[in-house]
């Protein structure tokens, strides 16, 4: 039998390890009850921790913030430098060879009431009438498309404070919506002869009526079809505005590549 001297003994070291161990979970309790508790406002804080009704400042208003430390002159002047380089840049693209038939954003395709005859003319081994149909179609477009230059400019001269300052700190494509809503009339009038001559040029009713030709043989096409110009007009300028806007993006989202430093400055000062 073990001696009482011994189990006295290990009855105290017992008790004492279990008091020992008790007071660490009262003080890991404690030091939990703690971090839960961490960062949550006193009622006396709870008013100063309320979110802020505060509504955020949109990117307009700090655009048109930034714009006071320009004069109305200087916001003007860089505006209409940038827009001419836009416009200039846009139409020197398409004017050249292949600037639309080889650009797939803006190419112009078929009338969609031709593209069942291509189609089925393809399908016969007689593709080459779409193509050169689709080829002089575009032809026609940059023929046209430099008569553009001088009412785009003349659209940027005439432009006021007001119209500076609502593209300034409009959308991305707030120069272009102003260009089509100040020049689609008259680009329509001047576009017009232009595609019409350059039909001529390259031939274009000529080879609709080879193209015609064959798909009058399956009774595909219809006489509307044959007012190739308005629809060569009315492609050729949504080109020429899809261009425009992407010229636009581009300086509004690197301002270093405007033309000018107060035109840097300015177009700096808007990115948001």
């Amino acid at each position: 039998m073990m001696p009482r001297h011994i189990i006295q003994s290990v009855l105290f070291a017992f008790i004492t390890l279990a008091a020992s161990h008790t007071h660490a979970i009262d003080f890991g309790d404690l030091i939990n009850k703690g971090l839960d508790n961490f960062g949550k406002s006193s009622p006396e804080n709870s008013e100063s921790a309320a979110p802020s009704n505060t509504p955020a400042t949109t990117g307009a208003e700090k655009s048109a913030t930034n714009l006071a430390d320009f004069s109305n002159n200087d916001q003007v002047s860089s505006l209409k430098q940038a827009l001419i380089q836009g416009a200039e840049t846009a139409v020197a693209n398409l004017s050249k060879e292949n600037g639309y038939l080889g650009n797939d954003k803006v190419r112009i395709p078929l009338p969609e009431s031709l593209q069942k005859a291509d189609g089925l003319l393809r399908k016969f081994g007689m593709g080459k009438f779409s193509d050169d149909l689709t080829t002089s179609i575009n032809r026609a477009a940059e023929a046209a498309v430099p008569e553009a230059k001088d009412l785009l400019v003349g659209a940027v001269n005439k432009m006021s404070v007001e119209d500076a300052k609502s593209i300034l700190t409009g959308d991305s494509d707030a120069a272009t919506q102003y260009f089509r809503k100040n020049t689609e009339t008259a680009l329509t009038e001047k576009f017009k002869p232009i595609v019409a001559t350059s039909m001529q040029k390259v031939k274009l009713a000529e080879t609709y009526d080879q193209f015609a030709g064959k798909g009058v043989q399956f009774g595909l096409i219809d006489e509307r079809d044959t007012k190739m110009d308005d629809y060569i007009t009315r492609k050729a300028m949504d080109g020429l505005f899809l261009m425009m806007a992407e010229q636009e993006k581009v300086i509004r989202a690197n301002p270093l590549k405007a033309t000018g430093n107060l035109a840097k400055k300015i177009f700096s000062a808007i990115k948001f």
